[in-house]
């Protein structure tokens, strides 16, 4: 590639990098607000087992989707080379061999979730809630996940490799406006469970036909024709395979916790602690949004740049997520226990260690992510196929072990010891050994340490400041706010100003911006 060319990509990757984190972020805060109205709602209107129900299902067809073996990441990274080079023939033959291998997912996720409908009464403890069948909820939640795969599904990944997450993001945000909507009207009108959960699928099903339809129109070129040579779709299957024990390891680990809850303490327990967890997955969707519009531009970089390069921007990138998630931490800590009183009500609250380890569980499930993202635009899954699963075993044997002692502390914690004891170790040495420079895992190293004892003074600090002043639960969460907003920021200036990954971080802010963070630039000085 010529340099001119080179240029062009570097700039078209920052200007998409740059309106993914804008739509990204507004359809993250709707989609944080809205599940949380319509929680509410089914909360007060219908009770709060049925929140438990919905997280139940949720977790068996995130084990069902197994099934997808990692074929969209895999896809996505195969269409990154032929999207820079312009290679239009190979675009549309990996779209060809994307629907065929889609209509067969369909069918393998349709197979084995009727072959584990005898298993459904083990997964629940106690009864369900009354007029509910298990067995009907659990067939439209299939059926919906079989169409999702055998209808309008494919083109979705022109969207992920061109990275133009926005325009999936404005799907979203048109199709779940108009969801929620009837869903809450149905809820409230008819305080029936099943009503909601058609809504609720149906619209599923219209937001893959709309994206579909966006597909064709946004790249009208690219069609599913023609065939890639045996080599190369040879490579792809390899990838594909190599992402099954990876895809498997990630859905177990995810999944489990529910399921071991449900299974051991009941669906009443299971709500409670979905609505801790709740709070966790949408910090957690918001994170997300920074990283996923990164990973095509990470992908090409990869592609472009030299290693000491790649790893500069490695660096970087950690010291922003870990202050951003870091910043998260420290909000989460203070006002996790008055919202959680203001949204529920002192009856459906979880004890102070809980609320410990999913702070806890946030920081470190975020710093793996970092990693995550390497690895997958660098499209390293051969070498890093046994990490996931062997981190998801360990973490189902603790949770077994754990839950009869410790209750749902001890599930959340299990969680913890997998990831940063097994996963982020791992994947850390298997980027290093393959990416980036090997002399640099051990400064690498050191700074996810001192991130780390940072972060947690801070946060102990933030939490201690907050705990002071003696209010009513509305002035409570004001004040809290305020001050683990304000309070976190200024000891992490404090500590990293002096850092070059901040003094980068501002430079890059700068270039973004084309010079309009000037005041900030001066705090390098």
């Amino acid at each position: 590639m010529n340099e001119g060319k080179r240029t062009e990509v570097k700039l078209e990757r920052g200007k998409n990098a740059a309106r993914n984190v804008l739509f990204g972020g507004i359809y993250r805060i709707y989609a944080m607000l809205t599940p949380f109205v319509m929680r509410t709602v089914i909360l007060y209107q219908l009770g709060v087992d049925f929140l438990g129900l919905d997280s139940l299902f949720t977790s068996i067809l995130q084990v069902l989707n197994l099934a997808e073996l990692g074929v969209g990441s895999a896809m996505v990274f195969s269409m990154y080379k032929p999207i820079v080079d312009d290679d239009r023939e190979s675009i549309c033959a990996l779209l060809n061999l994307y629907r065929k291998i889609y209509y067969g997912i369909g069918a393998v996720i349709l197979v084995a979730g009727l072959a584990i409908t005898p298993l459904l009464p083990t997964l629940v403890k106690g009864t369900i809630p009354e007029g509910m069948n298990l067995y009907t909820l659990y067939y439209l939640n299939l059926g919906s996940t079989v169409l999702s795969y055998w209808v309008f599904a494919y083109k979705g990944c022109l969207f992920d490799a061109h990275q133009r997450l926005d325009v999936a993001h404005k799907i979203h945000l048109l199709v779940d406006t108009m969801k929620y909507i009837l869903a809450i009207l149905l809820v409230c009108v008819y305080h029936n469970y099943y009503y909601y959960l058609i809504t609720r699928l149906v619209f599923d099903l219209v937001y893959n036909a709309i994206r579909f339809l966006y597909a064709g129109k946004h790249y009208p070129d690219y069609q599913p024709r023609g065939t890639l040579d045996p080599a190369r779709k040879k490579m792809i299957v390899s990838r594909v395979m190599d992402l099954f024990t990876a895809r498997l390891g990630g859905v177990v680990m995810n999944a489990s916790d529910a399921l071991v809850i449900s299974s051991f303490l009941g669906l009443h327990e299971l709500a409670i602690y979905q609505n801790y967890y709740f709070i966790v997955s949408s910090l957690r969707a918001c994170l997300e949004v920074i990283l996923s519009a990164s990973l095509a531009g990470i992908g090409n970089s990869l592609l472009t740049e030299t290693k000491d390069k790649n790893y500069w921007d490695f660096r970087r990138l950690t010291f922003i997520f870990c202050w951003i998630t870091g910043l998260s931490c420290c909000m989460l800590m203070a006002l996790y226990q008055p919202f959680m009183r203001l949204w529920t009500g002192d009856q459906l609250l979880m004890p102070m260690s809980v609320v410990i380890s999913l702070v806890l569980y946030l920081y470190v499930v975020e710093v793996n992510r970092i990693t995550n993202i390497y690895k997958d635009a660098a499209g390293i899954w051969h070498e890093d196929r046994f990490r996931p699963l062997t981190a998801a075993i360990v973490n189902v044997c603790l949770n077994i072990l754990t839950i009869r002692w410790i209750g749902v502390f001890g599930v959340i914690f299990s969680t913890v010891i997998a990831i940063s004891v097994v996963e982020l170790p791992w994947l850390i040495h298997n980027l290093f050994k393959l990416i980036f420079p090997r002399d640099y895992i051990a400064s690498y190293v050191r700074q996810l340490l001192f991130y780390l004892l940072t972060v947690a003074v801070v946060c102990a600090g933030t939490y201690a400041v907050c705990t002071v002043p003696r209010l009513s639960l509305i002035p409570t969460l004001v004040v809290r706010f305020l001050i683990s907003l304000i309070l976190p920021n200024l000891l992490f200036l404090l500590v990293y100003r002096r850092t070059d990954e901040f003094k980068g971080s501002l430079e890059m802010a700068d270039r973004l911006t084309h010079g309009k963070l000037k005041v900030l630039s001066r705090l390098k000085g």
